[in-house]
């Protein structure tokens, strides 16, 4: 399968990296062609930069590394486009607070990925993954020993989820599930599963599977 990281940002750039560094070739997309092909520059010749049209076209799985509200336009944008496709949500309902912190964006009962599930067009596949770690933890606990970290996702569709989990194997984590995307809220920041919540710090499989 073709997989396309739209967003180049902190999350979007990690990812690729991490993601070339275990054997991935990706298409890479993001709202400034020119950082794309910055980034894919720098990451060697399993990085190819292109144009958001074009990962969508071309991609059977896309990873949304920008922000909800921009991940809910592309759906809009694309529509049908976007159907068939493994579509995956790292994004994190959250803003600065004006204190130093950050709060919700969204009702504190709700989770991004169940947001955009009711979005995702007809014969596509929402997955919520790479979001329950740090942009910096992504990159500093890819392919940490002896342990493994975790990263935890969530998906309705199971084939859909073994894809992604092949994905979360690939960046140098340990795969967990956690369930549907009605549990989304729980790998999501301050969720009991994320990293700036209860966990409040990275985990290996055996300490994941005790805190499901």
């Amino acid at each position: 399968m073709t997989t396309a990281i739209i967003g180049t940002g902190n999350i979007g750039s990690r990812l690729a990296a991490d993601l070339v560094a275990g054997g991935a070739d990706l298409l890479l997309a993001g709202n400034d062609l020119a950082d794309a092909q910055t980034l894919a520059q720098a990451l060697g010749e399993r990085a190819t930069a292109v144009t958001v049209d074009q990962a969508v076209d071309r991609a059977d799985v896309i990873i949304f590394a920008v922000w909800l509200d921009t991940t809910k336009q592309l759906l809009a944008e694309y529509g049908d486009r976007l159907s068939g496709k493994i579509l995956v949500d790292p994004s994190n309902p959250i803003a600065p607070d004006g204190n130093g912190g950050f709060v919700k964006t969204i009702a504190a009962d709700e989770s991004a990925g169940q947001i955009l599930a009711a979005l995702v067009p007809t014969d596509a596949h929402l997955v919520k993954a790479f979001g329950t770690l740090s942009a910096e933890t992504l990159g500093s606990a890819s392919r940490r020993a002896p342990d493994r970290a975790v990263g935890f996702y969530a998906a309705d569709d199971e084939a859909a989820g073994k894809v992604v989990a092949e994905l979360i194997t690939a960046a140098g984590f340990d795969p967990v599930a956690i369930g549907g995307l009605d549990q989304s809220i729980r790998i999501e920041v301050f969720g009991d599963l994320h990293e700036f919540g209860a966990l409040g710090k990275t985990v290996n499989r055996t300490e994941a599977l005790a805190a499901l």
